[in-house]
């Protein structure tokens, strides 16, 4: 039931994407505007809707695990592959401002859902994810000041029909929903037949299954020589993923922090400033193969340490 429901998050997203796509390109709205948010919203339906059902449900640690796990899984599995397939050869940007601004988030999220400032049960609330929000405003306004700098590929999309369309849009958001639902209750079935906590299920498994599309995509465009798309989808996924996604989140219900994730949470800002670091030796604005070896063997050594402590 996971597996069918992530194959149903996964079709649901693309049908959602080439539905909304279409219908945009009939109205006149750019290329620009689309990829900035059909495209972007696509790519992380399949988190957005666990979580949503998560946090409905009131599965926090489904929440907190699939966000913090995705972007690790994101961070040293995909990033890890995909520098082993080819070096990864960034832009003075993304060294300078899109791999810092990550980092800032992730310690945005850190200070947050601890509430450290604040003397309370730890918890993500409705003021955080404001707070997450403004920064995903803001985070777009950056984009698209950066887009505006550069020429901008015009992408083509199949002529469809309206039939077609709103079908594709129909039958999309009822993939999503579905797959959401059957991802989420399993899951947590699963934990509990196996007697393992939903922090670890949320870690691994859910966070694994709604990585798919960003693991599929950076792979492709690294055996194509396509850097700039390989650490982009990564980068932009993990800042999407807690400003936009963890914000909805605590919109539908504040979500309980189990400070046991700051473990998780310090791992992926250890990451992200190791790749901050990688950019800076050996080749410059490269992510080398020993580096990448070193994110891919890190997290599988991590990851196989968590869960045998469960078992």
């Amino acid at each position: 039931m996971i597996v069918i429901g992530f194959i149903s998050l996964i079709f649901g997203a693309n049908w959602l994407v080439s539905g909304a796509s279409s219908l945009a390109k009939k109205n006149n709205v750019p290329d620009l505007v689309i990829g900035l948010t059909i495209v972007a919203f696509g790519t992380s339906a399949p988190e957005l809707i666990v979580n949503s059902v998560a946090s409905f449900d009131g599965f926090s640690d489904i929440v907190f695990g699939n966000i913090i796990g995705s972007n690790n899984f994101n961070l040293f599995i995909i990033l890890g592959v995909a520098g082993l397939i080819y070096p990864i050869t960034v832009q003075s940007s993304t060294a300078w401002k899109e791999i810092p601004i990550s980092l800032i988030v992730a310690l945005l999220l850190l200070v947050l859902a601890n509430d450290f400032f604040i003397n309370q049960n730890p918890e993500l609330s409705n003021i955080d994810g404001l707070i997450l929000l403004t920064g995903f405003v803001c985070f777009i306004y950056y984009v698209f000041t950066q887009l505006k700098q550069e020429k901008s590929e015009v992408i083509a999309y199949e002529e469809k029909s309206n039939y077609k369309i709103g079908a594709l849009i129909i039958v999309g958001m009822a993939g999503l929903i579905i797959g959401g639902k059957l991802v989420v209750d399993n899951s947590i079935n699963m934990a509990t037949e196996l007697g393992v906590s939903q922090k670890i299920i949320g870690l691994t498994i859910v966070a694994a299954g709604t990585s798919l599309p960003e693991l599929v995509t950076s792979m492709v465009a690294a055996i194509r020589k396509n850097s700039d798309i390989a650490i982009g989808n990564v980068i932009g996924s993990n800042i999407f993923n807690v400003l936009l996604i963890l914000s909805i989140s605590s919109f539908v219900n504040p979500i309980e922090y189990n400070p046991n994730f700051n473990q998780d949470l310090l791992i992926l800002i250890g990451g992200t400033v190791f790749l901050l670091l990688a950019m800076f030796t050996g080749k410059r604005k490269k992510l080398d193969r020993w580096e990448a070896l070193i994110l891919l063997s890190f997290y599988l050594i991590y990851t196989t340490f968590l869960v045998s402590k469960e078992i």
